[in-house]
């Protein structure tokens, strides 16, 4: 049995900042990281920021051979973002624009955290570009009893516990001060507002059509998997598949055992 390619070792990746026009915004600067294949996948990082996603996606990428693609949500990592740029779904239509505009087909959408309310709302734009989409630990809707925890006022070292089915497998902080607070908080909180919720969201997934997989680290204490259970129930085609050992973004914890996962479901 021959052994794996390791990824990033194969061909090299294409990082571009493009202009897309919005209608209702006007233009919006996007930052992609890109891995030119056949298949598709849109990686939609959340509140941490592209490097959730990076390492992940070089793995997607070289063992099912796929186009990824890892778009800097604009106002993330120091990025300029339109004013006009004020809520998710507004987001969602700038990449649903940079898909027309990259002239894409057959796209999956994958989001964790905040990225998987955003892979929602793309579905909910109902672009024929778009074939299915994973939600990983995502966020956005209300379910009683279960809300979202409050990160704020959290040390790094409280994050990390409820982020984490280990949190030895965290990757080295940035430079925050000793809080939880990292420089992209502001940045999530202006798509999400403070309650990092719409309460009308629940309802509108019924509108989604299309192959969705809720996918579901165990250990999750920022957003639990009885969250998960309700977001999936939701989604009229959704399934929901428990993933242990693991917490918020499996994508860095345990990315071989998430894209096992994906390959199982025939996601893609």
């Amino acid at each position: 049995m021959s052994e794996p390619t390791a990824a990033g070792s194969l061909h090299p990746i294409r990082t571009e900042t493009t202009t897309f026009h919005v209608s209702s915004v006007g233009p919006v600067e996007v930052t992609v990281r890109d891995r030119d294949r056949t298949r598709s996948f849109l990686l939609l990082h959340g509140g941490g920021g592209p490097a959730t996603m990076t390492g992940f996606a070089d793995l997607l990428g070289e063992r099912t051979h796929s186009r990824v693609l890892v778009p800097t949500h604009p106002g993330f990592s120091g990025t300029p973002k339109n004013s006009a740029l004020a809520g998710v779904s507004d987001l969602a239509k700038a990449y649903i624009a940079m898909l027309d505009t990259l002239d894409l087909s057959d796209v999956t959408v994958v989001g964790n955290s905040f990225g998987g309310w955003l892979a929602a709302e793309i579905a909910l734009q109902g672009s024929p570009r778009v074939s299915g989409g994973v939600i990983i630990n995502g966020i956005g809707i209300e379910v009683d009893d279960h809300p979202v925890a409050d990160v704020s006022g959290l040390t790094h070292a409280e994050l990390e516990a409820r982020t984490f089915h280990d949190p030895r497998r965290a990757p080295t902080p940035s430079n925050t001060g000793g809080t939880a607070q990292g420089p992209d908080i502001p940045a999530l909180l202006g798509y999400t507002g403070p309650t990092m919720s719409d309460p009308t969201l629940a309802k509108r997934l019924t509108g989604i059509h299309l192959p969705f997989h809720v996918l579901w680290g165990e250990s999750d204490r920022l957003v639990t998997p009885q969250y998960g259970r309700a977001y999936a129930a939701a989604i009229p085609m959704a399934t929901f598949t428990p993933l242990p050992r693991t917490g918020h973004m499996p994508q860095v914890e345990t990315p071989e055992e998430l894209l096992g996962t994906l390959l199982d479901l025939a996601v893609g």
